[in-house]
């Protein structure tokens, strides 16, 4: 391969996904007991630990600090390679200012290569489906500069739409009000949120039901998608397989070549959107 492959552990990649591909870890805490997320999603205990976020689990999520970059990065910059590193929004997480620090620091000691930092303005598959792309293009032969153009040029593309089963997570992270919270819940309305341009998270539509927020979610594919043989499209879930094979379904009716992956969300943004988050990622048109 002509550069390494960064993604932060939060891309949510499945291992059949992660050839070339170099996950660094992300920290949160459990009842203020500290876990260490590698990023391997097939091995996370996800009903365990969205069933502790029903029962009230306090979980603290941390960004990945400028060491865990510096630390990840620096030897492959001694083996004489240059680096692409996809990670999570700037609009929710200092992690890309961390990323791009460590970035500048180690260029000072190793100023014949190259490192460049991705921000994906989404996170889970939003950022993994970016990873995924930078693997092929290094596979291909394509310097780092230019992956690098090619990904930028990209995230304006990263369509990142989904819905939440308990309004509170969303109230405790400040996205929506007390109020908000509460009328939602007792009118079971359904927000659809999606990461826009500046990779904030915003609401763009509410549902009456789980069913229509479902439907809700396919209907914006519908919309927004690019019209390519076999697109790739990722769907990820908070213990809630079920609406997630449902939302399947609705995409292959749509496009049947349509390569579907499902898998669980992961646990950092999941602290956030709490169980039963519902989330699809493709490439589309625009956001």
């Amino acid at each position: 391969m002509s550069f390494a492959v960064f993604a932060d552990g939060t891309a949510n990649l499945p291992g059949s996904l992660l050839d070339g591909i170099r996950l660094l870890p992300a920290g949160y805490t459990i009842n203020g007991v500290p876990v260490v997320y590698e990023g391997d999603i097939e091995h996370f205990a996800m009903h365990e630990y969205y069933e502790g976020l029903r029962n009230g689990s306090d979980v603290k999520t941390s960004l990945l600090n400028t060491g865990v970059f510096m630390e990840g990065f620096e030897p492959v910059l001694k083996e004489g390679k240059d680096i692409i590193c996809i990670v999570m929004s700037s609009g929710i997480s200092g992690t890309y200012n961390a990323a791009v620090s460590a970035a500048e620091q180690l260029l000072d000691d190793y100023p014949d290569r190259y490192i460049h930092i991705v921000d994906s303005h989404g996170c889970g598959f939003g950022s993994g489906m970016l990873a995924i792309r930078a693997a092929g293009l290094a596979k291909e032969g394509k310097s780092a500069r230019e992956a690098g153009d090619i990904l930028d040029s990209l995230v304006p593309h990263c369509c990142q739409y989904f819905t939440v089963g308990d309004l509170n997570f969303l109230k405790k992270t400040g996205r929506i009000s007390g109020a908000t919270a509460l009328i939602g819940t007792t009118l079971n309305i359904k927000p659809i949120l999606y990461g826009d341009a500046t990779g904030h998270i915003v609401s763009c539509a509410s549902c009456h039901g789980r069913k229509k927020a479902i439907h809700a979610l396919a209907a914006k594919y519908h919309d927004k998608r690019m019209t390519i043989d076999n697109p790739s499209v990722y769907i990820s879930h908070g213990d809630c397989l079920k609406d997630a094979e449902t939302l399947r379904e609705l995409i292959l009716t749509e496009t049947p070549d349509a390569d579907v992956v499902i898998c669980p969300h992961e646990p950092f943004s999941g602290a956030h959107v709490g169980p039963g988050m519902l989330g699809l990622f493709f490439l589309g048109r625009e956001r």
